[in-house]
């Protein structure tokens, strides 16, 4: 009897895991780049990085003043921009003190709590999240969850990502965004 109970139990824990999962896959994949169809407009940008293009997008927003300070986030601690971002030399608008550089963070709950303090001191009201669809959703999440209530999040997707958004890539994000519902939101 007592094998029955946990057979069954089992089955159940495992279907409900399953049911999660698949909801938790669909969100992931419902975010969609709202680049084309609205102005994007923000005190501060904050490029996450860790994929192929996000800091030439977080340049040309600054570059084109939708955004007025750009935080580079998870950055190499002995790197400075011109090293990440060789193309600096074809901005000549962009001031290089309205890029900074967090160098602390290495996982995206990381680069909400090291950018909170920049994002402070630079006196910013609003921010926009700039990385790639795929990462959008869990850090979308985790901003809200670590920066105050008030402040406004918006977002940017990278209008052309070279970061594949294959089934398993997208499988890999969504086992990421239960872990951090666990954990971080």
């Amino acid at each position: 009897m007592r094998k029955k109970v946990f057979f069954y139990f089992s089955i159940f824990l495992f279907v409900l895991f399953v049911v999660i999962f698949y909801f938790e896959y669909m969100a992931v994949g419902s975010v969609k780049s709202t680049a084309w169809t609205q102005a994007s407009e923000a005190d501060c940008g904050i490029v996450l990085t860790g994929g192929p293009g996000r800091i030439r997008e977080g340049m040309d927003l600054l570059a084109n003043k939708s955004i007025r300070k750009l935080i580079i986030s998870g950055v190499n601690p002995n790197s400075d921009i011109k090293e990440i971002f060789p193309q600096w030399v074809f901005y000549p608008e962009i001031d290089e003190r309205d890029v900074v550089l967090e160098k602390r963070s290495e996982t995206t709950f990381g680069n909400a709590t090291q950018s909170l303090p920049l994002v402070e001191i630079l006196g910013c009201q609003d921010i926009m999240i700039i990385t790639s669809a795929l990462h959008m959703y869990r850090s979308k999440r985790t901003f809200n969850r670590v920066f105050p209530k008030f402040m406004d999040i918006k977002t940017h997707m990278q209008t052309r990502s070279n970061e594949s958004e294959s089934g398993f890539d997208r499988l890999q994000e969504t086992l990421k965004s239960l872990f951090y519902s666990v954990w971080a939101y």
